[in-house]
């Protein structure tokens, strides 16, 4: 891996948690993710399973993490799996975790290798009542791939119909929402390398470079910190491309005159950043750009200090939006009347700002987090609202990741990448 090894107290303080919340006799099982293909004998780069690699720190294919606090014997109480390594893997493919190697970075002191987990597995079950099962149950989630998951799943109901079924996505919505200290120091270097990205791609703009061209200086500057790369599909938009919110194609000349919106962010260890910035192609906003951006960003930093322990997600939204619809006023977009007449279900600002302001952020750029209970202190969010306007040709977003404060406004992790109109204009035309 390009990142610096994580030091595995953080895995060993995860799985305690984890573990503090199942129930008696019971046994929990996590896979690693596919590798998956796409023609001939060409694959997909591998991406771990946020769940195994939360729990263990193991960065692998093929791996299997077993938790089962209440076994006889504590050796048995937490297992890893792993592919067994050879020579010829290690000339084909490089170097796999060997037994020694997986303990200093999980912690877990027995590991087996994985043609032994279904002889190590019944063992286990003969001693527990209950096996929690890792079902993807995030509120965006939307799969039409079979996992190894899913697949182990369907096995280990075939094969051991008696026992009782628990959810492990519960208890992983709650304590992976709330991060450890190292946790946040890992997005605090993807938000620092993605910073670096963006002062790269602020001295390399100007009119007739193309979106591509942006994305490949961003990538650069990424891989060159450690970094696998983006932490999610990049968006170079520019000119009305900004409108369509999640633009990807990336393939259009920018144009002087017109604004760029910078939806991309660098990935490290795994953990994401997402940051969105608006930048003039000419290095100078016009007077009615400035005005949308401003009304924009105002809103950003009002939204911002609402994100507070306790704190409720639809009465946050609910709020933001009254606070989004003085600004559209204020640049003449709707009226008073169009809010008097607004349907509730689909306020007037609506039509300018259609998507939420705010999402957990971590290992998943849409991160875990249950949004029906209050906020946390130490829960990442983004803060990313926005004005479209196809009709003027332009849209403006912006967005920072900030972490929920036991008191006070949150912590910016994004506070030194440039955002005032000030500051981009002064570094475009350096």
């Amino acid at each position: 891996m390009k990142y610096h090894q994580i030091d595995n107290t953080l895995f060993i303080k995860n799985r305690a948690k984890f573990s503090a919340q199942m129930k008696p006799k019971s046994v929990a099982i996590f896979n690693s993710n596919d590798i998956y293909p796409v023609s001939a004998d060409s694959t997909l780069p591998f991406a771990q399973h946020r769940d195994i690699f939360y729990l263990s720190g193991v960065d692998q294919e093929e791996s299997i993490l077993l938790l089962f606090p209440d076994a006889p014997y504590e050796h048995q109480r937490e297992i890893l799996f792993l592919k067994e390594t050879n020579e010829h893997i290690a000339i084909w493919e490089g170097e796999k975790l060997s037994k020694d190697r997986a303990f200093e970075v999980s912690g877990i002191k027995t590991v087996y290798w994985l043609q032994d987990f279904e002889k190590i597995l019944f063992e286990m079950m003969t001693h527990s009542d209950t096996i929690y099962i890792n079902t993807n149950e995030h509120y965006r989630a939307s799969i039409e791939t079979e996992t190894r998951e899913a697949r182990f799943v369907k096995w280990w109901k075939g094969n051991y119909p008696a026992h009782a079924v628990a959810k492990s996505n519960p208890i992983l919505q709650r304590i992976r929402s709330v991060k450890e200290s190292e946790e946040l120091d890992l997005i605090q270097n993807a938000c620092t390398i993605t910073e670096k990205g963006f002062r790269r791609v602020l001295s390399f703009v100007k009119p007739n470079v193309t979106e591509y061209e942006i994305e490949a200086e961003f990538i650069h500057e990424f891989i060159r910190n450690r970094s696998k790369g983006f932490a999610y599909t990049p968006i170079i938009a520019s000119g009305n491309n900004a409108n369509v919110l999640h633009y990807i194609e990336n393939n259009q000349q920018c144009k002087a005159g017109d604004l760029i919106l910078l939806d991309v962010a660098a990935e490290y260890a795994n953990y994401s950043s997402d940051m969105t910035r608006t930048i003039p192609v000419s290095g100078r906003f016009s007077e009615r750009q400035k005005a949308v951006y401003n009304a924009v960003l105002r809103v950003k930093n009002e939204a911002t200090k609402m994100l507070t322990p306790g704190t409720l997600w639809k009465q946050y939204h609910l709020e933001v939006g009254k606070i989004m619809t003085s600004e559209l006023l204020g640049l003449g977009l709707i009226d008073k009347a169009d809010v008097q007449n607004e349907n509730p279900e689909w306020p007037a600002y609506k039509k300018y700002f259609m998507h939420g302001t705010s999402h957990h952020m971590g290992l998943d750029t849409h991160d875990y987090g249950i949004l029906t209970e209050p906020m946390k202190a130490n829960m990442v969010f983004t803060v990313e609202p926005g004005i479209y306007i196809p009709a003027e040709g332009f849209g403006i977003r912006l967005e920072d990741n900030v972490v929920v404060q036991e008191t006070g406004e949150p912590f910016n992790l994004m506070r030194n990448i440039p955002i005032e109109v000030g500051e981009i204009e002064t570094i475009m035309n350096s």
